[in-house]
């Protein structure tokens, strides 16, 4: 198990570069994640929900994603409350509070997902949550400790010296554990480390001899290094050096969900795309996408707080082109309704009334991986196919729909997703991944305004990356001290 001395240490990296290494080594290993909080998720093989970072993490292995690899995600959709899924299916929104007593629960899936990796396959590398050394979280523990203990599990801890104290963030971890969590500690991983080895050396000795735990590597800074991201939103910005490049703006959205849709976007390198933060200038640009939402009404008055209606009605009178995904497409349409309190109080919100459909929020989620046809005009699509993923709880309908932007092959059957306004300046559409596909990115790049789009082939870039990282950790990390490997 790979835990960290705070989020964003590089679990999910370590865990992707573990499995892969193992894939490679003809090892039948699989990724888990006892509980994961993040509002990027993937829909898995066998029709569930899980967090982005165990899908990436599934495909070091080789692996479709499924929901044993993720058994408790958590969504938040305020700062209090969150969408509980087990086993990839919501089962209830719940306070904090209320759900540390439901983890005695919530333990149960964690374990009898735990059962069939260990029926299964040959190896598992978990990825712990956060830090083991919340001492407010240690009660019912799932995520960290708790579950080592539980299945007596090695652990590995990780920490980012690139944001410095890096002695402190992994003594001051291991000092706040029990005795017999210190004891199952095998070794600490530095990570992200620039700079000239020779120095740090003394500092590792010194860790070594102090804590009586090895250093199992230092893993140094990968420059241009990208995996999807678990949670948070990458800060540098991928700025194409094309000026002739499309320009591409993304609200943050308080409650933005699979803001991953956009990486293979921020990878082409025609395409210069910004995330704009709250208070940010809105700048000009040829594309204004709106992106998911787990919160799309509360999203909507922020959004509409922050200028953004009005800069939309003139980037449109100015020619400019509007994609809304999930969330972002229910907010083109006249009206949002939640009766049932799914999202956050009962109730409904205006749209942007710039297409002609309600979206009325259901219990029951859509959670369906499709293939289809792009319907856009014949100069941009070429009858283009499009791949991706559906997770919303909102069901629309109006005559916009009349006008569809794809039909989805739904076993033998076609249905239709999604809208293209009658002057072909606005999109809407349920589909996460969409730029993931080759011919659906360059059919949107061509009708976003490109003339000529090149190919970019993502999947082929994360499997790179893949290996880049996993013949890093070959190289740093001694992996005679880690258990899976001997």
């Amino acid at each position: 198990m790979v835990q960290g001395t705070t989020s964003d240490a590089g679990k999910s990296v370590l865990v992707a570069g573990l499995c892969r290494v193992l894939q490679r080594r003809g090892v039948k290993v699989a990724p888990f994640k006892p509980q994961n909080m993040a509002l990027n998720s993937a829909v898995t093989v066998d029709g569930g929900e899980i967090g982005r970072a165990q899908a990436v993490q599934a495909q070091a292995c080789g692996l479709e994603p499924h929901t044993h690899f993720n058994p408790v995600l958590l969504k938040p959709n305020t700062d209090i409350g969150a969408q509980v899924i087990i086993h990839g299916k919501a089962v209830a929104e719940m306070a904090a509070a209320d759900y540390h007593q439901y983890k005695t629960t919530a333990m149960d899936a964690v374990l009898a997902s735990h059962k069939y990796l260990c029926d299964n396959f040959q190896a598992i590398v978990v990825e712990g949550a956060g830090s083991p050394a919340e001492i407010n979280l240690r009660d019912r523990d799932i995520a960290n400790m708790g579950f080592a203990e539980k299945v007596d599990c090695p652990v590995i801890i990780v920490a980012d010296i690139d944001r410095g104290g890096v002695f402190a963030h992994l003594v001051g971890t291991l000092q706040l554990l029990s005795p017999s969590e210190q004891q199952r500690v095998a070794g600490f991983v530095i990570n992200r480390f620039r700079g000239d080895i020779a120095l740090l050396q003394p500092g590792i000795d010194w860790l070594e001899d102090y804590t009586g735990k090895p250093v199992i590597g230092t893993l140094p800074y990968l420059q241009g290094f990208h995996l999807e991201a678990e949670d948070g939103i990458d800060s540098s910005q991928v700025t194409s050096e094309d000026q002739h490049s499309l320009k591409v703006i993304v609200p943050v959205l308080p409650r933005i969900s699979n803001h991953t849709d956009f990486d293979a976007l921020r990878l082409h390198p025609q395409v210069d795309l910004q995330f704009i933060g709250p208070d940010q200038r809105i700048p000009e640009c040829d594309l204004i996408i709106l992106p998911g939402s787990k919160n799309v009404r509360h999203d909507f008055n922020w959004l509409c707080k922050q200028g953004w209606q009005a800069a939309i009605q003139k980037h449109l009178r100015y020619g400019g082109k509007l994609l809304g995904i999930c969330g972002g497409f229910q907010m083109l349409g006249q009206s949002i309704h939640d009766p049932l309190g799914i999202e956050s109080k009962p109730g409904s919100s205006n749209g942007l009334a710039l297409l002609d459909f309600s979206t009325t929020l259901a219990k029951q989620k859509q959670l369906h991986r499709v293939t289809g046809r792009l319907k856009l005009e014949q100069e941009y699509a070429a009858n283009a196919v499009v791949e991706g993923y559906e997770i919303h709880a909102g069901i629309s309908s109006g005559a916009a729909l009349d006008k569809p932007f794809a039909h989805i092959d739904d076993g033998g059957e076609l249905r239709r997703d999604g809208v293209i306004s009658n002057d072909q300046q606005i999109i809407g559409s349920y589909l996460h991944g969409l730029f993931d596909n080759d011919q659906a990115r360059s059919a949107l790049l061509r009708w976003a305004g490109l003339e000529t789009v090149l190919p970019f082939d993502y999947f082929l870039h994360q499997e790179q990356q893949l290996e880049r990282l996993a013949d890093c950790l070959e190289q740093h990390l001694d992996f005679t001290k880690i258990s899976l490997f001997n």
